[in-house]
């Protein structure tokens, strides 16, 4: 964490890494933002998964264990393993989450709704830390939520790789991927009138003053977040409302800000097919399936060892 965020802020535009925002109190402010009325990408998911549970699962090899990287409460994560569960091919559920108190409580409750499979939890960043989980196959290994959206192109395929390099030729890896579609949707989404979205964005604020004893005045910073059309992302930012000095006493930094200057914190790239099958490419994996709801806006893949 010090070694990004000293990377991060000495740059000459200053940049957060996205993972940060995941402390409790993040997790908790996420798990708000999926019930927005704005926010639909959790409800496109969770229809993709209702409809089509069935159809993942066979498309899977009726898998035994189910991998989720980034759990959270595996709220939607229910509906496939019901579709497991109903095929008779459940046999272990792994939530992995950076979230120590959201990964205990997601295993203890799947532990209890499930009764007879076997429940590991595994607290780290899924991005870096994720080792080969010693489960029975076949697998899926799941990233949902659209996810893979925050990684820079590069992250992206670098990922990828190391997901092809957990696969063996009968597990499959489950993707969740919003998709390009109207831009006033696209800010709308991350936007919320509530300001949920705002509050989970100035979070990473707290969590550097309070892991590096940072002194960032959390209201002289904005929530800013717009659509690239270039690059196909959301960029969302904090734009700092002020002339002002930050002191990073952790790392001995002093860290200046212009009034109106912007700090990325987080980017979501949205797919279209034909990207996402460019973005599996040179990885070691290709797609197999594709689902999406009814109105395009949302997609899961299933993508095998290429």
């Amino acid at each position: 964490m010090a070694a990004d965020v000293r990377a991060g802020l000495s740059s000459p535009f200053k940049e957060l890494s996205p993972r940060y925002f995941y402390d409790e109190r993040g997790s908790e402010l996420f798990e708000q933002i999926t019930e927005l009325e704005e926010y639909y990408p959790t409800r496109c998911e969770r229809e993709i998964l209702e409809t089509r549970a069935s159809d993942i699962c066979a498309a899977a090899n009726r898998p035994a264990s189910l991998i989720e990287l980034g759990s959270g409460s595996a709220r939607k994560t229910r509906v496939l393993l019901d579709a497991m569960k109903s095929v008779g091919c459940l046999q272990t559920y792994c939530p992995v989450d950076i979230s120590e108190e959201i990964t205990r409580d997601t295993a203890e409750r799947i532990a209890a709704e499930y009764e007879g499979i076997n429940v590991r939890g595994l607290v780290c960043d899924f991005e870096f830390d994720l080792e080969r989980v010693p489960v029975g196959g076949p697998r899926v290994i799941a990233l949902l939520g659209g996810t893979i959206g925050n990684f820079a192109p590069h992250q992206r395929a670098g990922f990828l790789r190391r997901i092809a390099n957990l696969l063996d030729p009968n597990d499959r890896f489950l993707l969740g991927t919003d998709l390009v579609k109207d831009p006033a949707v696209l800010e709308a989404a991350y936007n919320d009138s509530k300001g949920v979205t705002a509050e989970f964005n100035k979070n990473v604020l707290s969590v550097l003053n309070r892991e590096l004893d940072a002194d960032f005045d959390i209201s002289s910073f904005e929530h800013v977040a717009r659509w690239d059309p270039e690059n196909l992302w959301v960029d969302i930012r904090l734009r700092s409302q002020a002339n002002q000095v930050v002191d990073v006493s952790a790392l001995d930094m002093q860290v200046p800000f212009g009034a109106g200057e912007e700090m990325r914190t987080e980017i979501s790239t949205k797919f279209t097919r034909p990207r996402l099958e460019e973005s599996y490419a040179g990885t070691g994996l290709a797609m197999a399936h594709w689902f999406t709801d009814p109105a395009e806006d949302y997609a899961l893949s299933l993508a095998k060892l290429a």
